[in-house]
């Protein structure tokens, strides 16, 4: 009951809800200027996710309000991000229609709400913990290979091809009345960071709005015959603003591993950003809160045919930089965009591809990991070998099957490393501490086993080799006083042993560990096994065998 009881108090949004009050007008502009930003972000998540620029939007106005309302940080705003669409994408080539040939879009909408449902109980869990053991070289390359992935494809979109055509062999079939609008968009968003301070008025208007301005203008201006978001509005079904979708639960076992991986990365993703905005404002989030309330909304997404979203960086980052510092910049960002997508859908419609192409392709060159790339060369061999995977398999694979191999790797890296901090000996009774006087043994036919580290299913090897090497003696010493360290391998090691040396005649004394391994061994009824020889380190004189 209490467990239950911690759970809810944890998850419960109280102190987010009593912060609306406090900085209002702040608020309120930081939210407007965020949901500006976020439009032409929001449909070009959207586009890559191939459920439609709508989606994006819906997405955002959902993550902005539940995830507002229920997330664990008072400063960080939710959307699409291109891992989530990247990933989206994929499962559309995945879950296809056999008849028709389309994606199938209940089953994919399926999968974000139970990726949603799956979040939920993940924050009872209290799974998050667990991320900060994550390798800066997973991360890397995740990042990286999301970034290439983006920039791969918008190729397209940039140089006025269709979806089918390789530019490589179709370079022929470019369409210049698209580079008239990408080159000039993709200039803004590379210069403008760099010179929009020098002009007082527009020093913080956002650069992909301006972007999206100009590129449309120039598409109006010169009357260009060139594809629109409009064109695009179609798919997925999203002729409508509002859908809605219900759950296919026939095949419910077939989307449970797609879920888990969609929840795994949106996880990832909400809480590297959240950490982030804890440095940016000397806060501290809640971890399994920011989990819950970012399940809730993909709960929502997929009832509602949005994308799935997660914490985003770029939106949060803005978000503190205008001032936002309760949820109502985020409740405020999504009624911008919910606005925005009830009275200015033709506007919308008439946002040339080229121009989102643009500033997706800035998009993917700004995820890319400038802190490894430069030292690449210069990488332990792990580290290199974990992120050049992570980044391939990203690439040409799974985002998710890329994050476990790498920490999976990782894993059997740090298990060799820790070899260096367990020295399990073997060594004669007169080259230890331990003093006592036996009866009719020589000390030459003593051994002494030395446990110094921990004995866990890494390490168990070491101790079993010793043992091998242990010819006629009469009298064992397992000494568990430096043992730092045990699981159930190791205590199941010792049990061997014991019974190894028994069968041969040989007597064994076991040197207890301290109080907490000697728990571990009580509950496991180790003593079974050693009756009067299982003694206490201070209890070792004058024996008689």
């Amino acid at each position: 009951m209490n467990i239950i009881k911690n759970i809810f108090k944890e998850l419960n949004p109280y102190d987010n809800f009593n912060s609306l009050n406090k900085n209002i007008k702040d608020d309120i502009i930081a939210g407007i200027t965020v949901g500006i930003i976020a439009l032409p972000l929001a449909l070009a998540f959207g586009e890559i996710s191939n459920l439609g620029p709508v989606a994006g939007i819906l997405g955002a106005i959902i993550s902005g309000i539940i995830g507002g309302l229920f997330g664990g940080s008072k400063f960080t705003i939710a959307g699409p991000t291109a891992p989530t669409a990247s990933q989206v994408s994929i499962f559309m080539g995945l879950f296809i229609i056999s008849d028709t040939g389309q994606s199938d879009l209940v089953s994919i909408f399926s999968i974000i709400s139970l990726s949603g449902l799956f979040m939920i109980i993940f924050s009872m869990l209290n799974v998050s913990k667990y991320i900060h053991f994550i390798p800066y070289s997973v991360v890397a390359g995740f990042m990286c290979g999301i970034g290439t992935l983006i920039i791969f494809s918008q190729t397209n979109a940039f140089f006025g091809l269709d979806d089918n055509y390789n530019i490589l062999s179709n370079f022929e079939k470019i369409d210049f009345n698209a580079l008239y609008i990408a080159v000039p968009c993709l200039c803004v968003m590379i210069l403008w960071p760099k010179i929009r301070g020098k002009i007082k008025f527009f020093s913080s208007f956002p650069t992909p709005l301006l972007a999206l301005i100009i590129g449309t203008l120039i598409s109006y201006m010169m009357n260009l015959d060139i594809y629109c978001i409009g064109d695009k509005m179609s798919n997925a079904g999203n002729n409508q603003n509002f859908n809605f979708y219900i759950p296919d639960i026939n095949k419910f076992f077939q989307f449970i591993l797609p879920a888990i991986s969609l929840a795994g990365l949106i996880i990832i993703d909400s809480l590297l950003t959240c950490v982030i905005a804890d440095n940016l404002t000397s806060s501290k989030h809640s971890s399994n809160r920011e989990i819950f309330g970012q399940g809730l909304s993909n709960l929502f997404a997929g009832f509602s045919g949005a994308v799935p979203t997660a914490t985003a960086t770029m939106f949060t980052v803005s978000n503190i930089k205008f001032g936002g510092k309760t949820i109502l910049s985020s409740i405020v960002y999504g009624l911008t965009l919910l606005a925005i997508l009830l009275g200015a859908k033709p506007l919308v419609q008439a946002i040339p591809l080229a121009c989102i192409a643009s500033i997706l392709f800035k998009i993917g060159l700004d995820i890319l990991d400038y802190r490894i790339l430069p030292i690449l060369r210069k990488l332990p061999k792990s580290d290199l070998l974990i992120f050049s995977l992570v980044l391939f398999i990203t690439i040409y694979y799974d985002i998710m099957i890329a994050v476990l191999i790498g920490v999976l790797i990782a894993v059997i890296n740090f298990i060799k490393y820790i070899k260096f901090s367990y020295k399990h000996n073997l060594k004669n009774l007169e080259n230890t501490d331990i003093n006592f006087e036996i009866n009719s043994i020589s000390n030459s036919n003593i051994k002494v086993i030395e446990i110094d580290g921990p004995l866990f299913f890494g390490s168990i090897e070491s101790v079993l080799s010793i043992c091998n090497k242990i010819e006629q003696i009469d009298l064992l010493l397992i000494d568990l006083r430096k043992l730092t360290k045990l699981d159930l391998s190791g205590v199941f090691a010792i049990e061997d042993i014991v019974k190894k040396f028994n069968n041969k005649k040989v007597k064994v004394i076991v040197i207890k560990p301290n109080k907490k391994n000697q728990n571990i061994l009580s509950k496991v009824n180790f003593e079974r096994l050693l009756d009067k020889y299982y003694i206490h380190f201070h209890q070792l004189k004058n024996l008689k065998f």
